[in-house]
């Protein structure tokens, strides 16, 4: 088959480029058209009962997730001078396109009785022109007896407070989104220039935002930064431009293909979607050195290019796609799962890891087909004597020591369980995103200030219309806010109770000791000012549906992480919340933007052990196909299994949690890894024909040979993935060092602990059946093909062989 193939391409290889080109030109089209993701990374299923009762609930009381906190604590400003800045800088933000409104210091509203209408009213606090700063402190003692505005826009203890900014829905979840707060940021930066008062920013669409701007500014400067990287690697090894500068070409007519998918799909660029490119440029990167040394070795050893170039595409045909395959299996098996962005990402990875094995195999030979000759010097790597040294080495342990290197395969396993006892599964709602960064550090003020910034609601069904106006429904329910209120990680709640309360203190003259729920005498007349309101606008809108069944409480948390979100809310709010409404009518859901992200990360968690699983069947499948032999089979999988278990080990001793960009990691480099056995059995296979099924000269030809090319790849996807510890996001930095360290583990396995079983295990049959894996060449740096026994090579590991 490869035969044809080889042939084929030879033939028609510059049909071939035109037609990859003509591709990457329709691409490159729709390339332009992609969008970055501006939505919060939905992680629920659509279909999940809670995700259904959040969108309900957002459909009757409207968004909780679209609110931008701008804090600042300062004495300064409450000076007259500079609470006429900070107003400035409120009606500057509230007539910023995309802004809904916004409510402040300034903004602040005090409800006040109409008797003559027999209804409240709202009017502002501070007029419009403050005449001095003794009119100014005047307002602010009102203020600080506003018990409603208390503990939410200012904090009681020490003067912090907090705009508190609304943002359209349709600008939150579009690239409007990045102008808008660009536009507020800049005014902030404006009135801290005026102020020297300094402000802090929180809230899930600004922080949304950075993020977003983060992943564009970074997917750019890794698929640069691998680039340059990889191809100083190459040119280290090849010393030519010409094979650095096409290799190039290669990978970023795939990069281009990768956009393009992304476009031609619908999807946007996420947080894992923007990491393709320079995976892409790692991975395509061991393609072209595989080729480019077959190349060079079959030219070294028949000094004839166009031979040497047929020999590529036969040899190394099935040996690319069954190494891209795995790999792309890694990626793939990702569609197993229910959460979309995983999906996307494994869909647009899998295809363009074939497709770089697809125009790997064609330009490569096809473009040094029309390139001169290689010279001397480029052919310098093909003998590289420290490297020489080092496996010679490898190969003595393997054949001497195989006690040694079980011992402490097993030690390794052991301290690998007992390090993966301890790996947990923890998220935060802002976990990328490093601690020395103003957004962490902004956070945490609103945490120290007001207890966070995210939002966590609990709706209460009355289920009965007006319920919500029953005065003993209410005292249940002011109970329980009490009980939240005293919960140091949850802020003081909202609700109709909080307007009930503002309702009666307005009644008594705006008197902060009447801030309470009325009692049963006066509720006849002070809820009858309430119902004056209209049931559909007006003050209640926000917290009571239009028949005043339905009530919301709503109320930011910190982010405390998903372990003691999850143990809050079912371990402490829902007991106390279940216990006080026993034996009445009302029933109460916890819901909210937090809750579900929170949610969110055990989906992903079981969703990526369960595609790790289908990567494992479906790679073992691969290999049973190449080997139809079960003791093979499950030698080449045991080094692989321990690189993954060491991996989560480290996570484990090192405090890494595993979440999404962690246990990614699995799937993807148990792929990768497999690739090294495949390579290394598949040699081993090769040399049992030539040498007759000796097995200890076999696997010494194996680690000589196949181990320059083990050692070489490994080399370069560590750096390839490596320079992702260089990002500004945590999961991104975990991705990049676990990666590249389960890589490194998974060569040093693959070189010592596979040859070792293979020596003590393998027990061949002396048939030469014709498998699916003598097809493969695994050679890397190669003798000639169908060479005789060495006998001066027998010799020597019959004397290794005897001192064992």
């Amino acid at each position: 088959m490869w035969d044809k193939v080889a042939s084929l391409i030879i033939r028609f290889r510059l049909l071939l480029i035109i037609v990859i080109g003509f591709i990457t030109a329709v691409m490159g089209y729709y390339a332009t058209k992609v969008e970055m993701s501006y939505d919060l990374a939905r992680t629920v299923p659509a279909d999940d009962p809670e995700m259904i009762f959040l969108q309900q609930f957002k459909k009757q009381f409207g968004e909780d997730a679209n609110i931008i906190g701008v804090g600042v604590q300062d004495s300064s400003i409450f000076s007259l001078k500079n609470f006429n800045h900070f107003r400035e800088l409120n009606n500057i933000v509230k007539n910023t396109k995309g802004v809904n409104n916004v409510l402040s210091l300034p903004e602040i509203k005090i409800i006040r009785k109409d008797t003559a209408n027999k209804k409240f009213k709202l009017d502002p606090l501070f007029p419009k022109e403050i005449k001095n700063q003794p009119e100014l402190d005047s307002l602010l003692t009102v203020l600080r007896g506003q018990k409603f505005y208390m503990g939410q826009l200012v904090n009681e203890h020490n003067g912090a407070t907090m705009m508190l900014i609304s943002v359209q829905k349709e600008v939150m979840n579009s690239a409007k989104r990045v102008e808008l707060m660009k536009q507020l940021v800049d005014a902030g930066n404006a009135f801290t220039k005026f102020t020297n008062v300094k402000l802090h920013y929180a809230g899930l669409p600004f922080i949304r935002t950075i993020m977003a701007t983060k992943v564009r500014q970074e997917m750019q400067f890794f698929l640069y930064l691998s680039a340059i990287v990889t191809g100083l690697i190459m040119f280290f090894f090849f010393r030519s431009v010409r094979a650095v500068l096409f290799s190039m070409v290669i990978i970023g007519i795939v990069v281009v293909w990768v956009m393009g998918t992304l476009a031609l799909f619908g999807f946007k660029i996420t947080l894992l979607s923007g990491l393709i490119p320079p995976v892409i440029v790692t991975i395509g990167i061991t393609n072209c050195i595989y080729l480019l040394n077959k190349y060079h070795l079959e030219y070294f050893k028949l000094k004839s290019k166009p031979d040497a170039i047929a020999i590529v595409v036969k040899k190394m045909g099935l040996a690319m796609f069954l190494t891209n395959l795995t790999v792309a299996i890694g990626f793939l098996t990702l569609l197993s799962t229910d959460i979309v962005l995983l999906r996307e990402f494994g869909i647009v990875a899998g295809i363009n890891i074939m497709a770089l094995f697809v125009v790997s195999l064609v330009m490569i030979p096809a473009i040094f087909s029309w390139l001169p000759e290689p010279k001397p010097k480029h052919l310098r790597h093909l003998d590289f004597k420290i490297l020489g040294w080092f496996l010679h080495l490898n190969d003595i342990s393997v054949h001497r020591y195989r006690p040694a290197i079980y011992i402490v395969s097993i030690l390794l396993a052991v301290f690998a369980a007992l390090g993966m006892m301890r790996l947990k599964s923890v998220t935060f709602m802002v976990d990328d995103v490093p601690e020395n960064t103003d957004i962490s550090k902004d956070l945490k003020f609103f945490e120290s200030n007001f207890s966070g910034i995210m939002p966590l609601e609990i709706e209460v069904n009355m289920n009965k219309r007006r319920g919500a106006l029953n005065v003993t429904n209410l005292q249940k329910v002011d109970e329980f806010e009490m009980f939240i209120d005293s919960l140091p990680q949850v802020s003081r709640p909202v609700s109709i109770i909080s307007l009930v309360k503002a309702s009666k203190q307005a009644f008594y003259g705006n008197n902060p000791s009447k801030y309470e729920l009325p009692t049963k005498p006066e509720s006849a007349f002070i809820l009858r000012y309430m119902k004056g309101q209209s049931e559909s606008t007006g003050l209640l809108k926000s917290f009571v549906d239009s028949t005043y069944t339905r009530m919301r409480i709503s109320m930011q948390i910190a982010d405390i992480g998903s372990i003691k979100m999850d143990s809050l809310v079912h371990r402490v709010i829902e007991p106390r919340m279940n216990k006080i409404f026993e034996g009445t009518n009302i029933t109460t859901n916890v819901t909210g933007t937090t809750k579900l992200f929170i949610k969110g990360n055990k989906f992903l968690i079981a969703n990526l052990q369960e595609s790790l699983l289908y990567a494992f069947i479906l790679i073992t499948l691969s290999m049973a196909l190449l080997f139809a032999n079960v003791r093979m089979i499950i030698i080449s999988l045991v080094p692989n299994l321990l690189a993954l278990m060491i991996t989560a080990g480290l996570m484990g001793y090192f405090g890494i949690h595993l979440k999404a960009s962690t246990a990614l990691i699995f799937s993807i480099t148990f792929g990768i890894s497999v690739d090294n056995s495949i390579r290394f059995l598949a040699k081993y296979r090769q040399e049992q024909l030539v040498n007759n099924f000796f097995v200890p000269l076999s696997v010494s030809e194996s680690i000589l040979e196949t181990g320059k090319s083990i050692i070489y790849t490994s080399v370069v996807l560590f750096a390839g993935f490596i320079i992702f510890a260089f990002s500004s996001f945590g999961g991104t930095i975990a991705l990049g060092v676990l990666t590249s360290t389960t890589l490194i583990i998974s060569m040093f396995t693959n070189m010592l602990l596979l040859p070792a079983l293979i020596m003590t295990f393998d027990r061949p049959k002396k048939d030469k059946e014709k498998l699916l894996i003598d097809e493969f060449d695994s050679d890397f740096y190669n003798e000639q093909e169908d060479m005789d026994i060495d006998l001066s090579k027998i010799r020597i590991h019959d004397r290794a062989g005897s001192a064992e």
